[in-house]
């Protein structure tokens, strides 16, 4: 009975979030079109050189002549490229106008759209396929708006959870690309908690006979269940628990080139100016590993997010969080 409980505040939940790398249209969604990007021999930093990989991506509003109007929206985990849409819309309400900005949404590897192991074909399919770093990432859409939309220069990066490791990753990497960056939570480097949390997750499924070292016939749903219970506990902060706000019906590691994964040597080298918004209640990325990291530069803003909504605050699972994160990414936006 108890795990019928959770089970039935997970489907809850995962109903609510905005977190899901689902094509569902969404009719209040601000206007956009899907695009597919394609790199031939695009090498993994684990060293396997995929012939064809794939990224997703999502734009709003128009490239100016200049090209000099765009804000890059790295995706994060279980995300399509619509994962960002709490942010864009009419500047009454929204940080990012489509009318002023042209607003660049990509797509993980892993996703399910992006190249996966689901859909990239053998010798690569499944188990096969080489894992991915956030580094991965950051350079094939380095490739994408280089290449394909020969942008050079981007306003700003902004992103939320696995998303904004990628903006601390495109600070290191490419330190001039961006003039801003923010990071809702989410930090620069995974932490050995971290990795934990992630471990027993990925054991969760794993360790389902159906899984078969990853390659199942029928989907692992008894692993798939008890990752969900992994994974929610930590969603939310323990207030939010307490609280039962799932009843409420509310809508709800990086690596770095060439500092030998010194975090702190690596945070110095940014350049540009950052606005660091963990969540206060986050179990995900805990507020003090922000707060460490913060310290080593003085062109990181930490901005903690007042919430009890855990991890998702950085996604604006609700309207307080929304406000705060739309009103100061404005502001940050807006200063010079």
């Amino acid at each position: 009975m108890r795990k019928f409980i959770l089970l039935a505040v997970i489907a809850q939940v995962f109903l609510a979030l905005p977190l899901s790398a689902q094509e569902t249209p969404d009719p209040k969604a601000p206007p956009s079109e899907r695009h597919e990007f394609l790199i031939a021999n695009f090498k993994t930093e684990s060293g396997v050189t995929l012939p064809k990989a794939t990224v997703i991506y999502r734009t709003y509003g128009h490239l100016n002549a200049a090209k000099d109007n765009v804000v890059l929206l790295p995706s994060h985990y279980l995300a399509d490229s619509h994962g960002y849409e709490w942010l864009i819309g009419s500047p009454d309400k929204f940080c990012l106008d489509p009318a002023k900005l042209f607003l660049v949404a990509t797509e993980l590897f892993g996703n399910g759209h992006s190249s996966s192991p689901s859909n990239t074909p053998e010798p690569y399919h499944g188990p096969r396929f080489p894992v991915m770093t956030i580094r991965d990432n950051v350079e094939a859409v380095h490739h994408l708006l280089t290449e394909d939309l020969k942008v050079t220069h981007v306003r700003a990066v902004i992103g939320f959870s696995m998303g904004a490791e990628q903006a601390f990753q495109w600070a290191v990497s490419y330190p001039t690309f961006a003039d801003k960056i923010v990071a809702t939570s989410g930090t620069a480097k995974c932490y050995p908690h971290g990795i934990v949390r992630l471990e027993s997750e990925i054991n969760a499924i794993t360790m389902d006979p159906a899984f078969n070292n990853g390659d199942y016939k029928t989907q692992p749903m008894k692993g798939v269940e008890e990752f969900a219970l992994i994974w929610t506990a930590w969603l939310y902060g323990q207030e939010w628990w307490r609280q039962e706000l799932w009843r409420e019906g509310a809508k709800p590691g990086t690596t770095f080139d060439g500092f030998n994964g010194d975090v702190g040597a690596a945070l110095r080298s940014i350049k540009v100016p950052v606005l660091y918004m963990p969540s206060e209640t986050d179990l995900y990325f805990p507020v003090t590993d922000a707060r460490y990291e913060a310290a080593f530069n003085p062109k990181i803003q930490l901005l903690p997010i007042p919430s009890v909504w855990g991890h998702t605050a950085g996604a604006a699972p609700n309207a307080v969080d929304a406000k705060f994160l739309n009103d100061n990414i404005t502001r940050f936006l807006s200063d010079h």
